[in-house]
């Protein structure tokens, strides 16, 4: 669970709320405000301008900007008797991180958390950074001179702010709705031709790194959605070169520090180009996308060791990051007991006074324990080199030393469970449960784990219920028996792509129903109906100083784009031609953004291959034989292929007008039945699993 504040001389109004994030800054002497109507106006009445600081539980860089500045009782003073200090958690308010992050890029020329921002009365930005040391140091200004210096300006120069802060204003908007310079496509203009995404993918190309994988160089991000993107390709046009980027890539991550090699999962990011040092903390959405890699390789390649990557991030997710209701957590800390990295690295000496002397070359091979500490004078597990490679050092086969290790990996990991833990955002984003209950599904269908589908179905559920309460609008964030703050579109489009999964994963109608309806909901309240696409917020969401759009990938998918694949795997289950024309449409009318920056839209892209490839569905009956026929379709290369279950008895009539790809479908010769369909044309039923692949196959 979350940690508690300490009791403390101070309380201010951030005692009140639900997020662990803020609940860490609440016995601050700071007097924060959480951001709302009562800070908005006092900045007004009193004529003061806003520090906005805008960061997540998580966050190590966060934690030593609360130690050294916000705990601060002469730092505090200052900030108390010249600002209004607002905190936001950037995960329960995506909306104003998109928003001001925007800003601090076109301030500061960078982005991160902690987020600190200045804004006018008006919440217009005009001065902004990311971490600020307490005093001048490492080339950067300390927070008490920038406070002092822009508190002297503010008295003395405040037209001079204004004016930077109109002109950030416009920069922002400029960003945010980067699609309205665009000319509007004529309405019958076909979506873009796939040479669009061979752009894509040859951008992604030139960003790999051909020594150690991933893109660019440290920090490295995984960037899940580029390696789906070029497995996807491969899939679809043998592009060799591309799935040997994409194999790769997975590989020297799944042997990195970035992945927890005794507890399973994988960290944000990694500090090192090796992936051997990750920034420790563990986020739900990175985990989320992931899966789906490795599960789209596994099927490709065959290469367990991918399949087992998959499964115990899932078993990580159900072990940790579940709560009682079924909704799934946010985050893990990087730090524990003050110490980032503590909980997860080892000297040697603890090591082997837990696996025994007897271990000792078998873990200094395999896991890089003989070779100089990686990690402030201790080790981080890592497998240094691939696995063959380290087998035959051993004088072992890969299997021999898998078998090897793995007594010894449970051994340590339950000696590393006696730990102080880092902390957990026990908070639920329905954004991020979205992401997460599509990886489950997925898995569970993949990997044949049923207990992964189960903690799907109850995080559905929970999302479905108590996170919608009125049935229709989605709220955003759950704690402590408390669901609030509107939705934004990453909720509906991420909750209804992995609802979509889930039904491919158990046949239940209840899902796709769901999921059409939180699309219909979306179209209704954040489409822009002038031009194309979605608003990140809603039409009657509170108004900022500009309206998001949520176009470009980051740290998670582009809304937009999720909800174009959305779009395209419903019109193919309803055959409604408006939900694919909609993704169409969004697709031409940023083509020239999309050529400019390719690299930035790989969930459109796989939004793009979707649309305009072989649009393949198969509807599988229950009955005798359905397992072996499921078993071809979860090894199938294309993950692409849409997968939908029906009783042996077909779907009812109501169910069937909704969804015309699954009616009349039922099971011949009391036996389960397969009807593989490419763009709503069905090809002739069977039971055979040989003559399903040999079809899929064509």
């Amino acid at each position: 669970m979350s940690k508690t504040p300490a009791a403390s001389e101070h309380t201010n109004r951030l005692v009140d709320e639900t997020s662990p994030y803020l609940l860490q800054h609440c016995h601050n002497p700071v007097d924060w405000y959480p951001w709302g109507p009562e800070a908005l106006q006092r900045a007004k009445d009193e004529d003061k301008p806003i520090f906005l600081s805008i960061g997540y539980s998580a966050c190590h860089w966060c934690h030593v900007m609360e130690r050294e500045s916000f705990e601060n009782e002469q730092v505090a003073a200052v900030m108390n008797e010249h600002f209004v200090n607002i905190k936001v958690d950037r995960e329960e308010r995506p909306d104003l991180d998109d928003v001001y992050m925007k800003a601090t890029q076109a301030l500061s020329g960078q982005g991160g958390w902690p987020m600190s921002v200045w804004l006018t009365p008006e919440l217009k930005p005009f001065y902004a950074g990311t971490y600020f040391p307490p005093d001048n140091r490492w080339g950067r200004a300390g927070f008490v001179h920038v406070l002092h210096s822009l508190t002297t300006t503010w008295d003395s120069n405040r037209q001079s702010i204004v004016d930077q802060a109109d002109k950030v204003v416009e920069v922002v908007e400029r960003m945010s709705l980067a699609g309205d310079n665009l000319p509007l496509p004529a309405p019958d203009a076909a979506a873009p031709s796939l040479d669009l995404v061979d752009g894509a993918v040859e951008h992604v190309a030139g960003n790999y790194d051909h020594r150690w994988g991933g893109f660019g160089q440290a920090p490295k991000f995984p960037h899940a959605d580029d390696i789906r993107l070029l497995l996807r390709q491969h899939v679809s046009v043998g592009d060799h070169p591309a799935l040997r980027m994409a194999e790769h890539t997975l590989d020297c991550m799944a042997r990195g520090g970035i992945y927890d090699q005794l507890g399973g999962g994988f960290s944000r990011y990694s500090t090192d180009e090796k992936w051997w040092i990750p920034h420790f903390e563990k986020m739900l959405y990175d985990n989320a996308l992931l899966v789906p890699a490795y599960l789209e390789a596994y099927r490709i390649t065959g290469r367990e060791d991918f399949a087992r990557v998959a499964r115990e991030c899932c078993t990580w997710v159900r072990r940790e990051m579940v709560g009682p209701e079924g909704g799934l957590y946010s985050t893990q800390d990087a730090d524990s007991e003050g110490e980032e990295g503590k909980f997860f690295a080892w000297t040697r000496d603890e090591l082997l006074s837990v696996v025994g002397a007897d271990a000792a070359r078998l873990v200094d091979v395999a896991w890089n324990f003989g070779d100089e500490a990686n990690f402030e004078g201790k080790y981080v597990p890592v497998r240094p080199r691939p696995d063959a490679e380290l087998a035959s050092e051993l004088g072992l086969d890969v299997a021999a030393m898998h078998a090897a290790l793995e007594p010894l990996r449970a051994r340590l990991f339950e000696h590393r469970e006696r730990r102080v833990h880092p902390a957990t955002d026990d908070k639920v984003l329905v954004a991020w449960n979205g992401l997460m209950i599509g990886a489950l599904a997925q898995s569970a269908a993949v990997l044949d784990e049923p207990s992964f589908l189960e903690t799907a179905r109850r995080a559905a559920d929970f999302c479905l219920t108590t996170m919608r309460p009125d049935g229709e609008r989605l709220l955003a964030t759950y704690r402590d028996g408390k669901a609030h703050l509107n939705g934004t579109l990453a909720d509906y489009a991420y909750l209804a792509n992995g609802l979509l999964d889930l039904y491919e994963a158990d046949g239940d109608p209840r899902w796709p129903e769901a999921a059409l309806s939180l699309t219909r909901y979306a179209g209704e309240h954040f489409a822009d109906d002038e031009r194309a696409g979605y608003f990140f917020t809603s039409d009657d969401h509170e108004q900022l100083i500009t309206r998001p759009r949520d176009l470009y990938d980051g740290a998670v998918p582009s809304s937009n784009g999720v909800m174009a694949e959305v779009l395209v795997r419903l019109g193919e289950l309803t055959g409604d031609g408006s939900l694919g024309k909609r993704a169409e449409r969004l697709l031409t009318l940023l083509e020239p953004l999309i050529r400019e920056t390719p690299s930035a839209f790989s969930r459109l892209m796989l939004a793009l291959m979707r649309a305009a490839g072989d649009g393949i569905s198969v509807v599988v009956t229950d009955g005798d034989g359905a397992d072996a026929l499921h078993r071809v379709l979860a090894a199938h290369a294309d993950a692409s292929v849409a997968v939908a279950r029906v009783p042996s008895d077909g779907v009812t009539a109501a169910v069937g007008e909704r969804f015309p790809l699954l009616a009349g479908k039922t099971a011949q010769a009391g036996r389960a039945t397969a009807y593989l369909c490419r763009h709503g044309t069905c090809k002739a039923p069977t039971s055979d699993p040989a003559a399903l692949q040999r079809e899929l196959l064509a």
